[in-house]
Formats: structure tokens, C-alpha cells, sequence
């Protein structure tokens, strides 16, 4: 763990459940992680595995019926006092000042993150009147200055569309533009080339990669494919039905991954097998409705043991080699992935 003059984000027993008439969901189970100050943190899984729900929790987005039951999240700005964001108000003041100007996001599908009423220009306009305290002329200024930073050409025409009016890639950059036109300490980056073709994909990944070293930004960045993480990250952290199982330095993670999850997710990208069967994980995430008992990974794992590994609550994180920790109850015995 580093000194908490380096952490610029700290996530501790975070919890995050949604009422339903069936019962209570819990979607973030007891999730702690760090985020170092100019550092790349990836938070990886399959889908339902609790990584988006996890971002929106840190930005206090989850609505009813979800609610944050438990945990701390604490920013530590680089010129003001730590603040527990989990402890604020869902509308506070002290919230809407953080949310936008000190953390920011990048939202999987542009559409949704753009208002279609409302001009890009005017969308990152409003940003810079909200947070900075500039004047309209000021900030359109920096609005154009911004979309051509991220590469957007004819930036002044630009401004004057709607995001109907782009392409996908465009909206993208566009988006990008309003989370850091504020040059926020912690952007968080939520599937931010999902819907992207590979080339513009690659374009967008250094684009954020850039303006993070640029900006001196600290990054989350949620993504379910291992590729990504190896080329953007420097710490990784691997999410399964809302519970971290495995995490620690990129390199280390994704060379000898210390959880049969971890493991099984690397096997299956494509190019590991040449000339063979792609390997696939067995089965599916399991419903939070009907969470497993022991490891919630035990039904899918190959190398799971009967009366050990499905039973009693689920493993707790723990170092196996320095600042390398995994949930596995046979971690010690896994080298390289396998057993």
C-alpha cells in the first residue's frame, strides 16, 4: 500500500444494494481498493460482475431502489482536506462541487451522456459556468480549445451541432472533452470504446492515455477486456458478483494470475490459441438472486474442491506475493494460471 499522500482516491468496504420484492441485491460486496495519484487502475470482470455499479456508487449516482449500505470513499484533493464522498448528501452541494470538477466520468454510450436537445458546445459550456466560475465567452474559449485537443476537426463549427449531428467516434471524443475540461484529479473511464470500431477504438485508448499523462489525472478504468488493461493500466483489480478476487501491479495480475478467474478470463481472449478451440469459462455469472455459497466462483471452476471450496462465507483477499493478492483458497498452488 502507498502513503496516503500518493492514494488520491481510497475505496473501503464499499456496499452497494438494491430493495426488490424479492429481497435485497447486493451488487458491490465489501469492494476496497486505492487509486494512486497519476496511475492507471483497472477494474475488470464480465458483465454483472459489479464494476459499472461500483463507478456510479464512487459518484454517488445509484439511484433508488439501490442505496450505498456501507463503506467509505474517501478523495484526497491535492489542495484541500480529505472528504468522504459516501458521507454526503445525494444532492449535497458539497457533492455537485466535487462531481464533474474533481471526479469525472466517461460514460459507455455517449447518447445517453449527451443531452439531445442541447448543442456539445453548450453541453461543455455549462461544465466550465458550473465548476470555474468563468464567463460565457471565457468558456466557450476553452470548450473549442478543448474539442480540438481530442481531436475533433472544425472545432468551432463542431461546437454548433447536436450530438445527433456526429458520428460515434466524434460523440466519443466529444464526451471525453466534457470530462476533462475541468482537468479533474480522478477521471473515471466506464467502457469507454464498447461501441467503437477497432481503429477508432485504438484512437480513443490514446487519447485518454495521453490526456491522463497530460493532465496528471489518476484513472479508473472499467473494462471486461484484458488487452485494454495491458495497455493501459499499471494496477489491476478483477471483479466477480461484486467482490474483488484477485488485484495487484498489471504486469504481475495478467502473467501469473493467482485466481482460476483471473486465469480463465486470460485464456479466452482471442489470439491466445492459435489453431485451437478458444477455451471459454464454464457456465455464466450467476444471478444475484442465487449468489453460491463459498466462492461465488466455485460452480465454474475446474479446479474447485468439494467441501472446501463451496462452503462457509467467501474467501477474503490476500497477499500471496507483494502487493499481489487474490480471494482463492488454493492461490498458493496456482502458478502461471494453472494448478
Amino acid at each position: 500500500m502507498k502513503p496516503n499522500d500518493d492514494i488520491v482516491l481510497s475505496v473501503d468496504g464499499l456496499r452497494t444494494e438494491f430493495r426488490t420484492d424479492d429481497g435485497t441485491l447486493r451488487a458491490v460486496d465489501g469492494v476496497s481498493f486505492s487509486l494512486a495519484r497519476g496511475r492507471v487502475l483497472a477494474l475488470v470482470g464480465e458483465s454483472g460482475c459489479g464494476k459499472t455499479v461500483t463507478a456510479y456508487s464512487i459518484l454517488r449516482l445509484i439511484r433508488p431502489p439501490g442505496h450505498l449500505a456501507a463503506g467509505s470513499i474517501v478523495l484526497r484533493p491535492r489542495d484541500g482536506e480529505p472528504v468522504d464522498l459516501a458521507s454526503l448528501g445525494d444532492e449535497s452541494r458539497a457533492l455537485r462541487a466535487i462531481r464533474g470538477r474533481r471526479v469525472a466520468m466517461i460514460f459507455q454510450e455517449p447518447m445517453s451522456a449527451l443531452s439531445p436537445v442541447h448543442t456539445v458546445g453548450d453541453q461543455i459550456n455549462e461544465v466550465l459556468l458550473l465548476h470555474t466560475g468563468v464567463n460565457r465567452s471565457e468558456a466557450r474559449r476553452r470548450t473549442v480549445a478543448m474539442l480540438r485537443r481530442v481531436g475533433i476537426p472544425s472545432p468551432e463549427e463542431r461546437a454548433g451541432q447536436y450530438p445527433h449531428e456526429m458520428s460515434g467516434g466524434m460523440r466519443q471524443r466529444a464526451v471525453i472533452a466534457m470530462a476533462l475540461v475541468c482537468r479533474p484529479e480522478v477521471l473515471i473511464a466506464d467502457e469507454p470504446t464498447t461501441a467503437l470500431d477497432v481503429t477508432i477504438q485504438a484512437q480513443i485508448l490514446h487519447l485518454i492515455k495521453e490526456l491522463q499523462t497530460e493532465n496528471g489525472s489518476s484513472v479508473l478504468f472499467i473494462t471486461h477486456d484484458l488487452g485494454v488493461v495491458a495497455q493501459m493500466a499499471d494496477e489491476v483489480a478483477v471483479m466477480y458478483l461484486g467482490r474483488i478476487v484477485e488485484s495487484g501491479p498489471v504486469r504481475e495480475v495478467l502473467k501469473n494470475p493467482r485466481h482460476p478467474y483471473t486465469a480463465g478470463l486470460l485464456a479466452s481472449r482471442p489470439g491466445t490459441s492459435a489453431g485451437r478451440h478458444l477455451p471459454v469459462i464454464a457456465g455464466n455469472v450467476p444471478s444475484l438472486h442465487a449468489i453460491p455459497s463459498g466462492c461465488p466462483f466455485h460452480p465454474r471452476c475446474a479446479h474447485r474442491e468439494s467441501g472446501r471450496c463451496d462452503t462457509g462465507p467467501a474467501p477474503s483477499l490476500r497477499e500471496i506475493s507483494p502487493r499481489h493478492h487474490s480471494a482463492c483458497l488454493r492461490a498458493e498452488e496456482i502458478s502461471g494460471g494453472a494448478l
